[in-house]
């Protein structure tokens, strides 16, 4: 046996026998290879168990349903991986405010309260007003003496407007912060990243130049917690630039403070994060590989080792792939931290959150159980006299299960009726209740544009037309509305699949040699061609002529499935469903299934103009009729198939129309979660269409659709896509700054048979399409069909 060997069994030795490791048998566990991996993943499974039995949650895994509010993006440090942060020259360039208002904040935690979030959490870069004078003068000029003061502020606004739980992670905290933030915020976080002083103070590493990386620093924020009695939240990152020895001594001394502030058995480190290092674009380390995966399973498995069976220990899940589930749960974790069903997660853009019914199966499928938490754990919740603020504890315990002090289940947060203080001696925080100067009169084009941000159920139909309909300084109101609300709540990325088009329309059994046509043979080379050019999606759609055998929509398929397996197939409108399920005597539901036995992954949502009889028999007589497109989209989904959603807008709709589809639109979301994305078509024509507004200008016409899109469709339909082929580039652009995320496909002719694709001789290569992004001065992201990660 080697000396490494030896180390790793007298570490995991004792373990067994429930002795605390130090930083050397955590090292020598970080380095375990081979069949010592396997017994390390194992007892650091089994160790997980027992603590949640313990517990009296047997089997049971946690997350926390959450909105993510990035109150500010200035920083005063300079760390080498970090996209969240902006300078004062960019926010000007994006329009985008220093700080994000209180207004601005309640609208995205009102949005998330109506999806069932619990937990707020505030996120926002370290100090700005000590690097910036831009952010000095907007603390100064709103009346807070300091960034904290102002986190302070809004986490009470939210509770008592809402009835959210805070989450406050507002970087390294002086004792006298975490005290008045311990009376607004039931648990706090920072996380410690490394102990490893060389990466702070040598030049060229990832925290070299920023003040607030210290580890020293950073550690001494971890005992004030303790000193001071509040649940918090601090981990590691892996693949940084630390040695394995930095892990160890890390996890060791994250350990060593939480034991040293227990009481009662208990102390106030809730749950450590073990976070994979993901490269990002426009940052310095860009090029570096991402932690590589046998390294970051072994440091979960050594955290759970070295914190014991009591401490929760979680992980992002949208930072791994879903494949990677079952070794990280096999490695010990119990905890996957907060989920959003609204936000982006802003600190890592491209990486977007499973959906909580997504992750619940997969944590199924492991043979555990998903359970929402508070931001405070269950053990925090129970002990609230130690651990929580009595202003604060109302609010929790409305909604916290009596019996497991978990999340109680079909609890809805509202605000805190009566609720006296939120924090000693101060009334709880609210537009009345603030030394904060009130905001200037606003215009009813800006009431009524917040209003929709805020709560677009509260319009009415006649609302809706009018901001459909808004001129002038009312339209660019409604766009910076409009566009706030994107930022605030998918974020700043502009994503992007690279793909191909193939219109089945064209599909000839036996080849005639027509221009756009194509045979069965030429459907794999085609696909084949498309892989090779670095597509990940073919997009399929067309009605076959009526002398094809409806087969071919399965026979297509599979050859495309055969000739490029990789490649995401996104195939076949609700109509040409329907003529596979009735000429083909399959039955709707036969149809879907056949399918997807042939690899069709997802579908697309058109072949519906408006949903209206009175438009369709006007422009559209041979679409589907409506019932039926519906019932196609909802049988679709319901199959397990995610889809696109559209409207074609400037013919002979009007507004109160375009405003019934997107609620028509909104309800099938609610029933099935299908959509994937909403993409509002101009009808090509003179000036873009029939303008709803008689002389508005046909930028003003897509500005207003693409506005209204947005904040109808907040909180349910997260993706609005801009359709460069109909508005061309420039105006493209225009669109992602009234609420645009997404642009849509690169729409690659491929070298086989380029005529055979709808739009064919249209291209937006990626390297263009990262330029006009760059202008914006927003992230580019390319994606999968689904807005998933593409594998680096």
């Amino acid at each position: 046996m080697t000396l490494l060997g030896s180390a790793v069994h007298r570490a995991l030795d004792r373990v067994r026998s429930g002795a605390a490791l130090d930083a050397d048998d955590a090292e020598a566990l970080l380095a375990a290879s081979g069949p010592d991996e396997e017994r390390l993943a194992a007892l650091a499974g089994c160790l997980r168990d027992e603590g949640l039995a313990a517990a009296g949650r047997a089997g049971v895994i946690t997350y926390s349903r959450k909105v993510f509010v990035p109150l500010t993006t200035l920083c005063r440090d300079r760390c080498h991986y970090c996209v969240f942060v902006d300078t004062p020259g960019q926010l000007a360039l994006l329009r985008k405010p220093a700080y994000m208002s209180p207004e601005q904040v309640l609208q995205v935690v009102r949005q998330g309260q109506a999806l069932g979030c619990k937990e707020a959490l505030l996120t926002l870069g370290d100090r700005p007003e000590e690097r910036w004078p831009e952010a000095r003068a907007w603390l100064d000029d709103q009346g807070f003496a300091s960034t904290i003061d102002y986190v302070a502020h809004i986490a009470a606004l939210i509770t008592a407007e809402t009835g959210m739980l805070v989450h406050a992670n507002p970087g390294v905290m002086t004792e006298d912060e975490l005290r008045r933030l311990r009376t607004v915020s039931p648990s706090m976080g920072m996380m410690l990243e490394t102990t490893s002083r060389r990466l702070f103070e040598e030049r060229g590493q990832v925290h070299y130049g920023s003040p607030d990386k210290d580890p020293d620093l950073r550690l001494a924020v971890i005992e004030d917690a303790g000193r001071l009695r509040v649940p918090f939240t601090t981990g590691i990152l892996v693949g940084i630039g630390e040695t394995i020895r930095d892990r160890a001594e890390s996890l060791v001394a994250i350990r060593d403070a939480h034991l040293r502030h227990a009481s009662s058995g208990r102390g106030h480190v809730q749950e450590v994060i073990v976070q994979n290092f993901r490269a990002k674009a426009q940052t310095a380390m860009r090029d570096a590989p991402d932690a590589d995966l046998d390294e970051y399973i072994r440091t979960v498995a050594v955290a759970r080792l070295v914190m014991g069976p009591h401490m929760r220990i979680q992980v992002p899940p949208n930072l791994s792939d879903p494949r990677e589930f079952a070794r990280l749960v096999a490695a010990g974790i119990d905890d996957w931290g907060g989920v959003s069903p609204l936000t982006a997660d802003h600190v890592n853009p491209e990486r977007p959150w499973p959906h909580v019914d997504d992750l619940a199966a997969a944590t199924a499928d492991l043979g555990y159980t998903l359970r929402e938490r508070l931001t405070a754990h269950p053990e925090y919740v129970r002990d609230a006299e130690t651990w929580l603020d009595p202003g604060l504890a109302p609010a929790v315990a409305a909604l916290a299960d009596p019996d497991t002090a978990l999340a109680a289940a079909g609890s809805r947060v509202s605000a805190v009726e009566n609720a006296g203080r939120i924090g000693p001696g101060a009334p709880a925080a609210s537009a009345e209740a603030t030394s904060v100067p009130r905001p200037s009169p606003r215009s009813g084009a800006t009431r009524l544009a917040e209003r929709a941000a805020d709560d677009p159920a509260s319009l009415d139909d006649a609302e809706w037309v009018d901001l459909l309909e808004s001129t002038g300084e009312a339209l660019d109101v409604l766009a910076r509305t409009a566009d706030d609300v994107r930022r605030y709540t998918v974020g700043e990325a502009v994503s992007m699949v690279v793909n191909r088009n193939l219109t089945s329309t064209g599909f000839r059994a036996t080849p005639t040699g027509e221009p756009g046509t194509f045979s069965l043979d030429e459907v794999a080379e085609i696909a084949a061609d498309a892989a090779a050019l670095g597509a990940t999606e073919i997009c399929v759609q067309g009605r076959l002529p009526d002398a094809e055998d409806p087969a071919a929509y399965l026979a297509i398929a599979r050859a495309i499935t055969a000739a490029a397996p990789a490649l995401h197939l996104h195939a076949y409108r609700p109509q040409d469903v329907r003529d596979l399920a009735d000429r083909g005597g399959l039955g709707l539901p036969g149809a879907l299934a056949a399918l997807r036995d042939a690899g069709v992954d997802t579908v697309p949502g058109t072949g519906v103009k408006v949903l209206s009889e009175r438009v369709r028999a006007l422009v559209a007589p041979d679409d589907l009729d409506i019932a039926r497109w519906e019932e196609g989209i909802i049988t679709a989904h319901e199959a397990g198939f995610r889809s696109t959603s559209v409207l074609f807008y400037g013919h002979v709709e009007t507004a109160a129309e375009r405003i019934a589809h997107l609620r028509r639109l909104r309800r099938i979301q609610e029933r099935t979660r299908g959509f994937t994305e909403f993409v509002p078509i101009p009808l090509p024509g003179p000036a873009g269409g029939v303008p709803l507004v008689p002389g508005r200008a046909a930028i003003d016409e897509h500005r207003a659709m693409v506005a209204v899109s947005r904040l109808l469709l907040s909180g349910s339909i997260a993706h609005v896509q801009i359709p460069w082929t109909r508005v061309g580039r420039d105006t493209a652009a225009t669109l992602l700054r009234s609420g645009g995320d997404d642009l849509g496909g690169t729409l690659l002719d491929g070298r086989v048979r380029p005529d055979t694709g709808i739009e064919q001789g249209l291209e937006f290569p990626r390297a263009d399409a990262e330029r006009l992004v760059a202008r914006l001065l927003r992230p580019f992201r390319q994606r999968t069909t689904d807005y998933r990660e593409v594998s680096r």
